[in-house]
Formats: C-alpha cells, structure tokens, sequence
C-alpha cells in the first residue's frame, strides 16, 4: 500500500468513525427514553396513587411518549454534541494540546539530561530522513509505563510525546523503533483522525458526568418525589453504555492501524529487534504501557501500547496483544519477556548520543547535489549542483518513497546531522535564532545590497538578529547545498515555538526580504510557501485544510498551471516544452471526455502557482498522486532533472502535504 492509499484509508475510516458514532448516539437516545418512560411513567403512577382511586384499575405503561422522546433526543443530542464541539475545540491547537492535556513538559533543545538529549537526537534523524519539519517533543514526566503519542492535525502542528518509563528504559535502537512508529502515524494520516476520536469519546462520557450532577439534587418539599436522582443515577448507568461504544469505536479505528505503524517502523529502521525489544519491555516491566492520567481513557487509542492495561473483553482493547505484535515483525521471538537490565551510566549513555560513529557516505549524485525534503525544495539561488548531470528520475522511484523513508534515509539523515557546523545546529533549535537562519538564507550575494537588508530586519526585528543574521550568512557560505536543506527543516520545527508577536514581525520581516531585490527567486517562493502553510495555522492565522475534492474534474484549471509551470522550466524550447507537458498527462488520468491545455507562461507565474497549490490541498488523497507522478513524469519527460525542477517539483509535493524524503540515489 502506497502514501497515497494509505492516506486514503485513513479518509474513509472517517467516514467509518462518523457511522460507529450515529449509532451509539441513536442507541443512546433510544435508551435515555426508556429510562426516562419508565422513570417519570412510575413516578407519575405514584402520584395519581396519593390523591385518588381509580377504581381497582392499574395504569399501563405507555410505550410510546412524543414529549418524553423529543425531550430525551434533544437531551443526548446536545450533551453529546456540544461535548465533542467542546474538546475539539480544546485541542483545536494540535499536537502541543494533546501533551499539555497530558501533563507533558516540552524538552529544552539546550537539555543536558542524558535520556531528553537520546531522544531529541532521534526525533531530529528521523525528521530530515522524512522530509517532515521537526515535530514539538515532549516528556510525560510523572509517567513511569513505556509510551509514546503523535499527535496533531498536519505534519505542521504535529507534536511527539513519551513517557518518563520511554526514555530511560528503552535502548536508543529501542527508542529508534517506537519514534518510527510514531512517524508513521504522522505520514499516514492517522494523527487527524485520532484527534477528531478524541472528541467523540468525550461527547459519549458527557452523560455520565450530567448524571452524577442530576444525583446531587434535591426536591423542593419532602413529601414530593424527585425524580432527577433517580434518572441522574440513570445517566451515570448510560454513562458506562457510552464508555463502552467509545472504546468499542477506538478499537475499530485503532487496531490495525498499529500493526501497519509496526510494519512501518520496522521498514524506517530494518531493525526489527529494536521495535521487538521495545514492545518485550513493556511486557517485561512492572508498569507495562500503563498511564497514569487521568485523561488517558480519552486518549488510549493514539498511544503506542495500550495505556489502560489489560482488557478483559478483548474486542474493546485498543492495541493487538504484545505476543500478535511481536510475532508479526520477529517471528523467532520464543515469547519470553526478558528481563529489564539496569540503564547505563548517565555520562555514558550521553557520550553514545553525543558521538555516534557517522554513518558511511551515501552513494549516487542525488546524495551530494539534490538531497532535500519535500519542506525546501532547494537550498539558495546560485548554488551549483555539480559537475555530474542529474540521472533520470522515473515517478515509481520517487513516489514510492513519499510517506515511506528507508534505512537508507535514515542512515543519510545521521551522517548529515553529524557533519553540520555547531553554530548552525545551534541556531536552528532556538525560535528567535532560527528566524535569523532563514534571513540569512535569502540575503542576497551582492555586498550592497546585503547591507541594506541587514540594515532594515535590524529595524524590523532587532540588532541582535540582524548581527546574528550576518554571521550566519558567512557560516552558510562555507556549509555545502544539501547541508542546508536539513536545517531548514529543523528551523521550521523551533519557530513554532515564537511568540504570536514575534511571528507577526518575522513574516512582515520574510515578505519584505524576498520581495527586496525586485524580484521572486523560485527558492525564495518555496521558503515563503512552506514556512506559512506550516507556520500560520500555529499561530491561528490559518487554518488545516479539509478535503472538499473527490473528482478530478473542478481542479483541471490548477492542474493546468502547475503542468504547465514544470514544462516550461524543462526547456527554452517550445517544441520540448509541448513533449513535457503530454508526457504528463496520461498519469493525471483525465476524466473520459475532457483535455488539457499547455498554458502560456504569463498564465502560470508563481502567483498563480501558489493560487493553485492552495486550492489542490483540498484534493481527496489518490488525485493527488495522480497530479504528482504527473509531475514527475512532465520533469522526467527529457531524461534528465535540473534542480529548477527539482525545486519547483518538491515545492508542490510540500505544499500538497505530501513530504518526500531526501533523494539519494537515481
């Protein structure tokens, strides 16, 4: 199953998660009115008992109450709803919601805590062998289980979580293996879906918590019977029904898609026995996945182990069982938990993570000239690929990557996040440091120039930046093309961690910087587009785009521009020009009936472009393969790839929320 199928699955279990819901609610109402019947029909019976005699006759119950139905649909139907709409809302901010939910503490990129030092090493591996910007990390610190959590609506305000028990008892192959699963939660499309799980769970535990209300009243004189008690004790029963729909509706979503983050891990790392070893652990230690909060009911499901312990009805246990997961990635396992070894030394254990070996150089051209993730698409203007032509780039290789990193890219992350200067290592993990990185990488090459620019982001922003600017400029301008491109990566990650202020006066700041010099470089067109569409929705000036598109046929205008735009950047020549943009038609699959049009280049500039790419990531998820093997295809049309198109092809895969590992081989 490939990006695009997978992300389509996670879609339509969506629609699943929309259907499982009506029918607990539906069943909900139906038995709220029964309650509610029998309840107000008895007390109702009682009272008509008090004041007359009806003659030896014995009032029926009505099985049928029109009022007593609307009032029991209305009740469940605004609990219920208003509850979802209530915690959606509250983690309506992403990824950093859900930890702060948890009582999560986001880790200082400046730590010197030997196991939060392990764990941000990985996470930032695994960030550039992913193309994704670097997630929030956080560390459930008064949880001592094994776990871990991604959380968040786009890979943009994705955020992972571990528990204290994660990160001191797991090995850092271990720890490798539980943070690729969480990746491939953040790759596949799960984390939006697990939040908006989150939200119906705590609509269906509204009942109860009404019910306990409801329990603490008291009639108004002593000789009338109050009914709210008894239907308050009702809803707490109900509440226990709802409890069990929920977890029901979080094993049906949840399951199988643990087993295919295994699988997926496993193929991030081709280390089974790390992801083995973690998952034996917890089955090993005292304290197994379990969580402690008191919050984890609600958010079991996005765990990596089952965080509520063992489940005595095994349909509603959010995980498979140890043993199933074990067995399905090392079949050898005897299924003996072993037992835990004592942790290493804590000067020990940081020596390993600060001085990992560096991996052996990669091999192929793309390692030295294109290596970049879908977040950049580029480097800076004017810098060489290199003496060797760029081989031929067929859409199977590349797209068969996207959303699926291999241990080739993992080792090419390691050996270029061990060979990347300090000061820029460091620069990229503080926000305000980052922001003067990114500066730095649209300074232009003209010393006149330059100067005005440093002149006007000091009085912008601030001295300081504009000083920290300059001497990162220098810093870059020995630092080789696809050392950059990982940091920008990382840069995006620690500016999400700016003030609403100080982002404000960074974009004016960006915008003012690339518009500079009288002219848009495509390099400084793809930095701006990636750092809003990952930026401007932390800070709520935008908002995740839903899919609105299931056919191809309203989006034809904006697959024109886009085709277009890549045939013309191939070649000078109109003839070739023509020849690329056919070439890509055949895998944009056109509905029967319809054409396309190649576009002047007046009718497909980077406006335009940007125009297109916004309303395309609105595309149900297979259009969007389609569009971008048709990508592929137009630049590949001519045997060969210039980094233009390189740059501009992995713009769209970025802005189409679809992130490309780096190349690293033709």
């Amino acid at each position: 199953m490939d990006f695009f199928a997978r992300q389509d699955q996670a879609r339509r279990k969506t629609k699943w998660l929309v259907v499982y819901f009506g029918i607990a609610v539906v069943t909900l109402i139906i038995s709220v009115y029964v309650v509610a019947l029998v309840i107000f029909a008895g007390v109702s019976s009682r009272s008509h008992h008090r004041n007359y005699y009806d003659g030896g006759q014995t009032q029926e119950l009505n099985l049928w109450n029109p009022e007593v139905f609307l009032a029991a649909t209305f009740g469940v139907l605004a609990v219920v709803f208003l509850g979802s709409a209530y915690k959606t809302s509250e983690l309506a901010a992403g990824g950093s919601a859900v930890a702060s939910l948890m009582g999560g503490t986001q880790v200082s990129q400046d730590t010197a805590d030997p196991a939060e030092r392990k764990l941000l090493n990985v996470v930032e591996e695994m960030s550039i062998a992913s193309g994704v910007p670097m997630p929030l990390v956080y560390v459930l610190n008064e949880e001592h289980g094994i776990n871990a959590f991604a959380a968040g609506h786009t890979t943009g305000d994705a955020a992972i979580g571990v528990t204290r028990g994660c990160i001191e008892r797991l090995s850092r192959d271990e720890l490798q293996g539980v943070i690729g699963h969480e990746f491939s939660h953040i790759l596949n499309g799960d984390m939006k879906l697990n939040l908006r799980l989150i939200g119906i769970i705590f609509g269906l535990l509204c009942l109860a918590t009404i019910g306990r209300i409801l329990m603490s009243t008291r009639g108004g004189n002593s000789r009338d019977r109050n009914a709210l008690p008894l239907f308050g004790l009702a809803l707490v029963i109900l509440g226990a029904a709802g409890v069990f729909f929920g977890r029901l509706i979080q094993a049906a979503v949840s399951r199988q898609r643990e087993f295919l983050a295994d699988a997926s891990s496993v193929q991030f790392t081709r280390n089974p026995a790390g992801l083995s070893g973690a998952l034996q652990k917890i089955g090993a230690y005292e304290y197994g996945s379990k969580l402690e909060s008191e919050h984890a009911p609600d958010l079991c499901h996005m765990f990596f182990g089952n965080g509520l312990g063992e489940t005595v009805f095994e349909p509603m246990a959010t995980h498979p069982p140890l043993p199933e997961r074990i067995r399905a990635i090392d079949p050898s396992w005897d299924g003996q938990f072993p037992e835990i070894k004592p942790d290493e030394d804590e000067a020990e254990a940081l020596a390993k993570v600060v001085h990992r070996p560096v991996p052996p150089p990669m091999p192929g051209p793309f390692g030295a000239a294109l290596a970049a993730s879908a977040l950049t698409a580029g480097a800076t203007a004017g810098t060489s690929v290199g003496s060797t032509p760029p081989p031929v780039l067929s859409s199977g290789s590349m797209l068969s990557d996207m959303g699926k990193p291999s241990p080739a890219h993992l080792a090419y992350a390691g050996q270029i996040y061990e060979q990347l200067p300090p000061t820029l290592k460091a620069a990229v993990r503080q926000p305000l440091d980052a922001t003067a990185f990114t500066y730095a990488l649209l300074l232009d090459n003209d010393a006149g120039l330059r100067a005005q620019q440093l002149a006007e982001i000091a009085t912008r922003t601030d001295a300081n930046i504009s000083a920290k600017t300059a001497a990162l400029y220098g810093e870059l301008a020995q630092l080789q093309q696809r050392g950059r491109l990982p940091l920008v990566n990382l840069a995006i990650g620690a500016m999400r961690n700016l003030t609403a202020a100080d982002f404000g006066r960074f974009l004016g700041t960006l915008d003012w910087l690339v518009a500079s010099d009288g002219q848009i470089e495509l390099f400084e067109f793809v930095l701006q587009k990636a750092v809003r569409r990952h930026l401007a929705p932390q800070f709520g000036l935008a908002r995740p785009a839903p899919v609105q598109y299931y056919a191809l046929k309203p989006l034809l205008p904006d697959c024109a521009v886009i085709l277009s735009a890549l045939a013309g950047v191939s070649s000078p020549d109109p003839d070739e020009v023509e020849r690329a943009f056919a070439a890509g038609l055949p895998a944009l699959r056109l509905p029967a009936g319809t054409d396309l049009d190649l576009l002047p280049p007046d009718e497909c500039d980077l406006g335009q472009i940007s125009t297109a790419l916004d309303r395309l990531v609105s595309a149900a998820p297979l259009i969007k393969g389609n569009l971008l093997a048709a990508c592929v295809a137009v630049v590949s049309a001519d045997g060969v790839i210039i980094e233009e198109e390189a740059e501009l092809l992995r713009a769209i895969a970025d802005s189409l929320d679809c992130p490309i590992p780096p190349v690293i081989g033709g």
